[in-house]
């Protein structure tokens, strides 16, 4: 290893994991996490400073959920070129210049934050914190190269789980400023970010590691664009992430809108339920690993049409509890379907290389191969769910005054959300057949039913 590079990288062989693979990957994703946690905070921070936007700011209910869906589609789009940055400079590398990166949006944020300053100006600087979403999928690409597949659920999970969680602690932060300096100071907030991006990126510089195998391969790429398992995981990641990351950047502004609740009591209810989802997306994987991620997906989809269901009661009612209850299982849900459906790439990708009559490391190398170049795309797609949800947020409060019409799309979206998932990964044709791989200590079938 020269210059943080690692030059032999086999994490499947098992001595190489035993002895050395493991402890590496180990710190990598430590760190990765915490660079990832950083880059959440950042792309989630117009969720918490909309609360801080009072009537001097002259900005609408309409205009506050733009600037979030702002921040929302630029997080989205940025991330498929972040997807290959790693593999053209280094997962160390790309990670040091992406924390440092975050400077920028961070401290324009600082300076233009206040009344007076234009709608234009606020929605620039909300759609540069983009570029913390971005950082998912640098980082999830990373980190799928550093583990085994038997691994993998576990290891996606807590990297995504320990980003996600950047979602409910700038939301603390903004709670913390609104009950002590008040709704007036804002920058309190964004000082508080601007340290400890400086803090990410040493740290990511210090402890990380480049894998010289992972190199940019413009045919998988292409071919991932054109493989139907990679649009399927879109469509079903967008049930997932995209609902994770669009109720947490609209569901204080909801609060205030339809519930009439103040900046302090929204920012005191904002962060229950990313965190909850951010905690159990690392049970979503381990699940995944344990059970098969299709069948935790179709169970969670279910679920999630049950909670939207109770939501959408509860608004017609005007029951916040019952609105609350409903809306944090969401939350819950959405982080569980995160960690499955992210677990389920791989084992796709791994299970199409069997399918192709490929074996052994053949079909593993084809796994990783179009995995890591799908992991972007679908990141991307799943991603710009979180905007369609803050559009729809949007046009139901501008168009009746509520969140009604919205809870109602999001219920349907679930129910088809659940019909591919058995379409596709679990109604099964045939039994297929197991394929032993001795090398990578696991079972293998031919058919993706089990992924």
């Amino acid at each position: 290893m020269g210059g943080r590079w690692i030059e032999r990288w086999e994490p499947e062989d098992e001595t190489f994991w035993r002895e050395r693979g493991e402890r590496i990957a180990r710190r990598n994703l430590w760190f990765s996490v915490f660079c990832e946690h950083i880059g959440f905070s950042v792309w989630s921070l117009w969720s918490v400073m909309v609360l801080f936007m009072g009537p001097r700011y002259g900005v609408d209910p309409a205009g506050k959920f733009f600037l979030i869906a702002t921040a929302t589609l630029v997080g989205a789009v940025i991330r498929v070129p972040y997807t290959f940055a790693v593999a053209r400079f280094g997962g160390r590398n790309w990670t040091v210049f992406s924390a440092l990166l975050l400077l920028l949006p961070t401290g324009l944020a600082y300076a233009v934050t206040e009344p007076g300053t234009s709608y234009g100006t606020f929605l620039l600087v909300a759609a540069l914190t983009g570029a913390g979403g971005g950082n998912f999928a640098s980082s999830m690409t990373n980190i799928n190269a550093f583990f085994p597949l038997r691994k993998k659920g576990w290891a996606l999970g807590l990297n995504a789980g320990g980003g996600n969680i950047g979602v409910p602690v700038v939301q603390l932060v903004g709670l913390l400023v609104i009950g002590t300096a008040g709704a007036p100071h804002p920058r309190i907030v964004l000082g508080v970010y601007l340290p400890l991006i400086v803090v990410a990126a040493v740290c990511a510089a210090l402890f990380m590691d480049n894998l010289a195998p992972v190199r940019n391969d413009a045919g998988a790429a292409r071919e991932a664009v054109r493989a139907r398992h990679t649009w399927i995981m879109a469509f079903l990641y967008v049930g997932t992430f995209g609902s994770f990351i669009g109720y947490g950047f609209a569901f204080g502004l909801v609060l205030q809108t339809q519930f009439g609740r103040t900046p302090l009591q929204a920012a005191s209810l904002t962060f229950i339920g990313p965190l909850l989802g951010s905690l159990v997306r690392p049970v979503g994987g381990a699940l995944a690993d344990r059970h098969g991620g299709a069948r935790i997906t179709l169970a969670t989809f279910a679920a999630m049409a049950v909670a939207a269901g109770t939501v959408l009661c509860a608004s017609v009612a005007g029951s916040l509890p019952v609105f609350l209850a409903g809306f944090i299982a969401l939350f819950a849900l959405s982080g569980l379907g995160n960690g499955s459906t992210y677990k389920m790439i791989p084992a796709v990708f791994l299970a199409q290389g069997y399918e192709k009559g490929l074996a052994g490391e053949a079909a593993r190398a084809h796994g990783r191969r179009l995995s890591g170049a799908a992991m972007g795309l679908i990141g991307a797609v799943g991603a710009l769910g979180g905007l369609g949800i803050n559009l729809a947020f949007r046009e139901s409060f501008r168009a009746v005054g509520s969140g009604t019409g919205a809870y109602a799309a999001f219920l349907v979206f679930y129910a088809a959300c659940m019909a591919v998932t058995w379409a596709v990964y679990l109604r099964r044709p045939s039994a297929a057949a197991p394929v032993p791989d001795t090398a990578a200590g696991v079972e293998v079938r031919r058919d993706p039913a089990e992924v």
